[in-house]
């Protein structure tokens, strides 16, 4: 006597169809994950740059979190993942990260996406992924699209180091204060710099580091991508006719191997012109840029003369 087919569980076999993704119209299920926080990266522009195992993890996961649901949805919409979207920014933080924990406590998954690229690289999720190590839950990381690396791989600049120093400060006087502190790092420096202050820091940057070649790198795998090489200087000169609309990235070469130090006297005469008009964290901030020596010599230097130029302590 044939054996009776095993009845179908309406619910899982539905919950398993909605657990997939299409591409070219084709439907492909999502396997079951594991109980974690998957850290997925997310196409900085081209959504055609999402790999396989993201949408498969996007697909399958309980919950994606993410900076903001419009955009996260473009994505979703795209490859046609039924997915439940929380918000996780900034601003609810706080609020959020306790309702992730406990989801995961309970067996969940649960992705974590930002706008754009890779999570945790200038987007929130540090305090997350901390706090979820420290609960016991798994983390897993899915690597992919990222703007730093897109950008150091067409800058046609030294790869071998780099420093990602992220976004800069806003206001003009702290931007060059930290300028003059990342020109004596010895590898080629990645940043990145919102359209409406492009303009000031490359006028800054060519001030402070003016004979290192440069890549200005906008709108990355976008319709509109544009990539500008040449001397700060001249990238400088010509910010005028920058398109400023879009998202930029930064490529600054590391300084030459025989860059200038200056003599202890040299260094002298630039803190005292520099400290008969400016304070001592502007005057140190400009001598650093300027004298190859560390700025913890500089500082103790620019305080000593100034207490001789001013009397009193020094500071101000």
């Amino acid at each position: 006597m044939r054996a009776k087919p095993a009845p179908i569980n309406t619910t899982e076999a539905t919950d398993a169809a909605s657990r997939g993704f299409s591409i070219d119209a084709h439907r492909l299920v999502a396997p079951k994950l594991a109980a974690g926080l998957y850290l997925v990266a997310t196409p900085i522009g081209n959504l055609g740059d999402i790999t396989l195992r993201a949408l498969q993890t996007l697909a399958a996961v309980d919950t994606i979190a993410c900076e903001d649901t419009r955009i996260t949805r473009r994505l979703t919409e795209r490859y046609d993942i039924a997915a439940q979207l929380k918000p996780y920014h900034e601003h609810n933080a706080e609020a959020a990260r306790p309702k992730i924990l406990e989801a995961l406590a309970a067996g969940g998954s649960v992705a974590l996406v930002s706008d754009a690229g890779t999570p945790l690289i200038s987007d929130p999720g540090y305090k997350l992924v901390r706090e979820v190590c420290a609960a016991g839950h798994a983390v897993y990381a899915l690597p992919g699209p990222s703007s730093v690396l897109a950008a150091l791989s067409v800058a046609a600049l030294p790869t071998d180091r780099f420093f990602f120093e992220g976004f800069l400060p806003a206001k003009s006087a702290a931007r060059r204060t930290r300028l003059a502190e990342l020109a004596r790092i010895d590898a080629t420096l990645v940043m990145f710099e919102s359209g409406n202050r492009v303009q000031d820091t490359l006028a800054e940057l060519a001030e402070i580091m003016g004979t290192r070649e440069a890549a200005i790198c906008r709108e990355l795998t976008k319709l509109h991508e544009e990539i500008s090489r040449a001397t700060l200087s001249e990238l400088a000169r010509e910010a005028d006719t920058l398109e400023t609309r879009g998202e930029f990235v930064l490529v600054i070469a590391p300084p030459a191997a025989d860059a200038d130090v200056l003599t202890s006297d040299a260094l002298d005469e630039l803190l005292r012109a520099q400290l008969a008009t400016n304070s001592v964290k502007d005057a140190v901030a400009h001598a650093v840029a300027l004298s190859g020596r560390p700025r913890r010599e500089v500082y103790a230097r620019a305080l000593e003369l100034a207490k001789d130029l001013r009397g009193g302590d020094g500071e101000d």
